[in-house]
């Protein structure tokens, strides 16, 4: 493996580390050439784990026979590029996470339909924008039994550095991709064959304990964006509204937080 010591951060080998945009890495126009960036180790090994082909290393030299030397050992014959800490900061714009990121293909997405074949509980992230809660929703939905994940193409994508390293590398571990089509959202679901329930406070909502709910063979549970919630649209033509009861008069909570929630307590009790 070439370990190649950085002298010039204008490097254009290093443009996919530190002056590409996220729109430039997914590269839309050429998905098969698309990349997205892994962060740490252990996110990196889990995206290994899972079938993800490696590209290209960053790393900090000092981690090069320390914590990165398993995962340099496994990516095979690409290139690393490596120097001391402050220039690689400077080059990124922000310091490494355990010192080390790695360049990856982007998979081609399974459809919609695919995503939900069999799956009994899946989450739909309808316009959430904030990567953090892009992350911790796949790492509550990997840990709590998610079957499937479905985007509308408003939300964040899972991909964005940030999403895949505050999911620990969950979203390498579900299924997911995105919607698409002008199709009301709802009326998608019941074409692969999943009641909806959306997630929001109204005078119709139903406790998320209802019995009825935690009965459903196959539910796709609704998740808001951070400001909004839902749409009217969605919440009319759901089949269930759902809320989760709360005291000292909170109004409601963060959409990650929220998701944790309604994941444990939906899901599927043939798993349970």
């Amino acid at each position: 493996m070439p370990i190649i010591r950085i002298t010039d951060l204008r490097d254009p080998r290093l443009d996919v580390f530190s002056r590409l945009t996220e729109a430039q890495l997914r590269n839309r126009l050429c998905p098969a050439e698309g990349v997205f960036i892994a962060e740490s180790p252990k996110v990196i090994a889990v995206a290994l784990d899972s079938g993800y082909r490696p590209l290209s290393l960053l790393c900090e030299e000092r981690h090069i026979s320390g914590d990165a030397a398993g995962i340099i050992a496994r990516c095979g014959d690409i290139p690393v590029y490596t120097g001391p800490r402050e220039m690689l900061a400077d080059l990124t714009g922000y310091t490494l996470t355990r010192g080390v990121l790695c360049a990856m293909r982007r998979p081609e997405l399974p459809t919609a339909a695919e995503v939900c074949k069999g799956a009994r509980r899946v989450v739909v992230i309808d316009s959430v924008t904030d990567t953090t809660n892009i992350g911790a929703i796949f790492r509550s939905a990997a840990a709590l039994g998610i079957d499937a994940v479905l985007l509308t193409p408003t939300s964040c994508d899972p991909l964005n550095r940030r999403s895949i390293r505050v999911s620990m590398g969950s979203v390498f571990l579900v299924p997911w991709t995105w919607l698409e089509g002008d199709r009301p959202l709802t009326d998608q679901l019941h074409d692969f064959g999943l009641r909806s329930a959306a997630m929001a406070l109204t005078d119709n909502s139903v406790s998320i304990d209802d019995p009825q709910l935690c009965a459903e063979p196959r539910l796709a549970i609704i998740m808001g964006t951070e400001g909004d919630g839902l749409s009217r649209e969605v919440i009319s033509s759901a089949d269930y509204t759902v809320r989760i009861p709360m005291s000292h008069c909170v109004d409601s909570l963060n959409v990650a937080a929220a998701a944790a929630v309604a994941f444990w307590q939906l899901r599927s009790q043939a798993k349970a």
